[in-house]
């Protein structure tokens, strides 16, 4: 049986002899923006590393608790502290479809951690929420609060201070960053990522989408809707369109906290179960490579992350890690929501990650994928067609990635452009087929989905970064095709999505252009939802020839394409961000060619008083929303990542937007 950390065979990436020039610039000044809080950061772990596993330090009666429930031999096995635990922390839910496959997780991945020498406790649960049934309702108020409570909640799991390495069960939308912030916070221990794969195909996502125009225009009944959706999420696994839940899985693999390959295997079938066995045995070397550790000084214990069974998962997710993540986010025309979590994402380990670094690097990252909404493919398409394993190493190639990384497979994100594959024998556990890695198609085997560096289907990676009078927001341009990517019109003002969807039922909307400014909708305001709901009716007057577009400070899901939306834009209204002050018919630019947010009269405009609240007191009672006074009132701007928590130390001041346009 091969297993990921074996040495790269032949037919690997040819590496060029320099990275791109912006790569490495990009690179080089986040490093220097980042020196100061990632030493602290580096020093904290290396702390928490230098005594050995902490369970050996544990009072006796801590450490009874700890074992108390544990069979006889695993009693004595945690008592002897010869064997590695490893803690699994779980997002088990019957509400996420992509969740619910880790019901049977924790007893396969302890089975074959014990098979691989190990032990294994399951640490604790997080909540998971389904952006897709609070979608346009009062939970998605609590969305991307969730993402920070996932933190703290994977924090207190691992708190208990018995592990020695960690097994992380999640897969949607801010599940994963949560997750990973949380381990962040034991950066010291090696961790791995478990996904569950998406759902089989269903229903195409265009189809679906086209039933919900037809929808929102009164052309389909309720029934033909709910039929067509029901279509299309079917079954267990990830939802198939490209939004931030596959984005989460694709950029944990190009982080290197995936097995190489594992991210887009469906459920239920024997490469997943084999796929999830390897995790868990991987997971038991990585921990047996961080023994021995006790009181080396911190330049040798940086040094041994170097070595292919080190891998403390704050040192895998480093600068050029986070870099590498931004480009594959880009060139696979990634969700918007992480312009937000990779940042969050990044502090999380000390390293200042910016717009600007994120506009710059699309500048010259190519857009290589086509998978809904950029275009009719879903994930297995593109799994198909050579997956994360070609993109890889065609980004590789042309200099776009950073090679010399260390990934929960060995040093090395060429170990990332191999698939794994059941080979037939007596060799693998009860007698099923082993697995091995092989290296993966050296071409697209659909250009129609998937394309070379050398042949991209556009120059860039598809989003930028917008500036001007109104403030900074980012625009997902993939979708959106050319002749509607600048839109100046008159504003139509609302502070509440329903609002703008009563307006669009009564007609109001009809027979005219206009830039739709949806405020007080930050994360201070009433915790940044989704606005996925807006887009159907944008679709039908687009359809119809006006010119439109959307501008706020929330958030639109990755699901959401073709009409152009400027969004999370800092400062937001409730903060005295300029859109407070816009008023209907004040005419406004959205010029994703240019960069700019522009606002005529601009002067006149930020001169006015602002008009509009976000919501106060009982507006914000029912749904639990009345627990998360304390986010509203802490979270910072979406640029910062939108999280309550403070980074190491005071990050540096961005370069304002306009020398950036």
């Amino acid at each position: 049986m091969s297993t990921p950390e074996t040495p790269a065979p032949s037919g690997a990436p040819v590496l060029p002899e320099r990275l791109h020039p912006v790569l490495e610039e990009v690179t080089e000044r986040i490093v220097a923006r980042s020196a100061g809080s990632r030493a602290a950061y580096l020093a904290r772990i290396a702390r928490a590393a230098e005594t050995g596993p902490a369970r050996g330090r544990l009072a006796c009666a801590n450490l009874a608790h700890g074992f108390a429930a544990s069979d006889p031999a695993e009693k004595a096995e945690l008592r002897s502290g010869v064997k590695p635990n490893l803690a699994v922390v779980t997002s088990y839910n019957d509400m996420l479809s992509a969740h619910q496959p880790f019901e049977t997780y924790p007893r396969q991945l302890k089975k074959a951690v014990i098979g691989a020498g190990g032990l294994a406790q399951v640490a604790g649960g997080v909540p998971a929420m389904c952006d897709g049934v609070t979608q346009g309702r009062a939970g998605m108020q609590l969305s991307l609060y969730s993402r920070d409570v996932i933190a703290m909640s994977a924090a207190i799991a691992l708190s208990h201070d018995m592990f020695d390495g960690a097994l992380m069960l999640g897969v949607c939308d801010k599940i994963v960053p949560g997750l990973l912030i949380g381990a962040l916070s034991f950066g010291h221990l090696p961790t791995v990522f478990v996904p569950a794969g998406p759902m089989t195909s269903g229903l195409p996502n265009k189809e679906k989408a086209a039933v919900r125009q037809r929808y929102a225009e009164g052309l389909a009944s309720r029934e033909e809707l709910l039929e067509a959706e029901s279509a299309s999420y079917h079954s267990r696994g990830t939802c198939t369109f490209y939004g931030t839940a596959n984005s989460n899985q694709l950029l944990m693999e190009v982080l290197g906290l995936h097995l190489p390959g594992s991210s887009f295997v469906n459920p239920g079938t024997e490469l997943r179960e084999a796929l999830t066995d390897a995790a868990a045995a991987r997971s038991v070397a990585l921990a047996r490579g961080s023994a021995g550790l006790a009181g080396l000084p911190l330049g040798e214990w940086s040094q041994r992350a170097a070595q292919p069974d080190r891998a403390p998962v704050g040192e895998v997710v480093d600068e050029k890690a986070i870099v590498n993540a931004c480009v594959a986010l880009l060139a696979s025309g990634g969700s918007t929501n992480h312009t937000m979590h990779l940042v969050a994402m990044a502090r999380a380990a000390g390293i200042v990650l910016t717009w600007a670094d994120l506009s710059d690097l699309s500048a010259v990252v190519p857009s290589l994928c086509r998978i809904y909404p950029n275009g009719s493919a879903d994930v297995n398409h593109f799994h198909a067609a050579g997956g994360i394993g070609f993109l890889v190493r065609t980004l590789l190639e042309a200099g776009l990635l950073h090679d010399d990384v260390q990934t929960v497979a060995g040093p090395g994100l060429s170990r990332y452009t191999r698939e794994p594959r059941l080979v037939e024998g007596p060799e693998g556990p009860e007698g099923r087929s082993s697995l091995e890695w092989v290296e993966g198609t050296p071409a697209s085997l659909d250009t129609d989905v998937l394309r070379p560096a050398s042949d991209p289907f556009a120059p860039d990676g598809g989003l930028r970064v917008l500036g001007g009078p109104l403030g900074s927001a980012v625009i997902k341009t993939s979708a959106v095709k050319p002749e509607h990517r600048v839109v100046t019109a008159p504003a139509v003002v609302f502070d509440d999505q329903a609002d703008f969807l009563a307006a669009f039922a009564a007609h109001e909307l009809d027979d005219r252009d206009f830039v739709a400014v949806i405020r007080y909708q930050g994360p201070a305001a009433n915790g940044m939802p989704e606005l996925h709901k807006l887009t159907p009716a944008l679709g039908v007057l687009q359809d119809r020839g006006h010119a439109v577009a959307i501008v706020t400070d929330g958030r639109m899901s990755g699901a959401s394409g073709k009409v152009p939306a400027a969004i999370h834009v800092t400062p937001e209204a409730a903060l005295g961000g300029a859109l407070a002050r816009v008023r209907d018919g004040d005419v406004v630019t959205v010029d994703a060619e240019r960069g700019l947010l522009g606002l005529a009269d601009a002067e006149t405009v930020l001169a006015r008083p602002a008009t509009g609240s976000a919501p106060q007191g009982e507006d914000w009672a029912g749904t639990g929303r009345e627990l998360f006074s304390a986010f509203r009132a802490t979270v910072g701007p979406a640029n910062a990542g939108a999280s309550v928590f403070p980074a190491y130390d005071a990050p540096q001041q961005e370069v304002p937007l306009a020398q950036h346009v």
